[in-house]
């Protein structure tokens, strides 16, 4: 086990995104849903390499789960719990939220975060659309995922991009008043404000194909400048070169398949390199007035552990 260097600095925010190589919004039109069994899945073994990679620096963070691999192999959404990390939702069929009816995204969500919770008994609080794909045309979602006891989002993506972002939406975290009255915490991904414009940093394709330069460039910004915390977001087939290739746009596949080799030594830096926390305990540290979320980790083991009674609590009551 490396132990990490003990620095004061700010503790950042770990997220997966937990789905299959062949469930990506980039090859939709090469793999069907009906098809997803008939690929050979890839996501458990690469999901724990992911947990070592993450025991080995001693970092935790939050798994927002697709439903139909938290369904299909729910032992591997205890072990994600079991071994210190959050559950969260990812949808249930990896579907662009815009491209949904308010009916049929509130049915997918439903069930999803019922999979996932059924599986580790745990209460699901965050949400993370596909494709950061809640945008200024469908933010009704975001009444939905209230009206749904989801307590904070991370889906709202402040660029310009082909297929998802909200120009002009805050950069860092906020709460978001929903037009019901109620109201979720918001949790961008990482930006960086250069000449005018919103440049993302510190996840997926970016963090695999960008220079480390530019990665760690964004790190001191948010430290030094901003004095915010970096979402950092991942996919289980990232550090999985060997993956299957799937034929599709040449856009789609360069940005899919562009450094899968480099992947996991990209992540293992900025790992050792700098203190992770989950969402969890980012909402239990604001909550408790706490500037460091993992400075007290009994804040996060109390709300993990209120969670798995609150679920239990509610079954008995079914």
């Amino acid at each position: 086990m490396r132990k990490r260097k003990n620095t004061n600095r700010l503790t950042h925010v770990l997220t997966v995104d937990v789905e299959d190589y062949f469930q990506v919004e980039a090859f939709t039109g090469s793999v069907t849903r009906e098809s997803w069994d008939q690929w050979p899945s890839r996501v458990v073994a690469n999901t724990q390499r992911v947990l070592d990679l993450f025991d080995e620096y001693h970092a935790t963070g939050t798994f927002f789960f697709v439903g139909w691999v938290a369904e299909k192999f729910p032992h591997l959404v205890r072990e994600v719990q079991s071994r210190g990390h959050e559950l969260a939702c990812h949808s249930y069929w990896h579907r662009t939220v815009y491209s949904l009816t308010p009916e049929e995204f509130r049915e997918d969500t439903r069930r999803a975060k019922s999979v996932i919770e059924s599986a580790a008994g745990v209460m699901v609080n965050g949400y993370r659309a596909p494709s950061w794909s809640i945008t200024k045309a469908s933010l009704w979602a975001l009444d939905i995922l209230a009206e749904e006891g989801f307590t904070y989002d991370s889906s709202i993506y402040p660029i310009h991009h082909d297929l998802y972002g909200v120009p002009g939406a805050k950069r860092f975290p906020y709460t978001y008043k929903c037009g019901n009255g109620l109201a979720l915490r918001e949790f961008p991904p990482a930006t960086l404000r250069l000449l005018g414009t919103n440049f993302p940093v510190a996840g997926g394709g970016y963090l695999r194909i960008f220079p480390s330069a530019y990665t760690d460039f964004a790190f001191r910004i948010f430290e030094k400048d901003y004095h915010q915390r970096v979402v950092v977001y991942l996919h289980p087939w990232e550090i999985d070169p060997d993956q299957p290739r799937i034929p599709g746009p040449l856009k789609s596949r360069l940005r899919h398949y562009t450094n899968l080799r480099g992947m996991r030594a990209n992540i293992g830096a900025v790992l050792q390199r700098h203190k992770f926390a989950r969402f969890s305990d980012v909402m239990a540290a604001e909550s408790a007035g706490v500037q460091n979320p993992i400075a007290d980790r009994q804040i996060g083991a109390v709300t993990m552990e209120q969670n798995a009674f609150a679920v239990t609590r509610s079954k008995g009551n079914d």
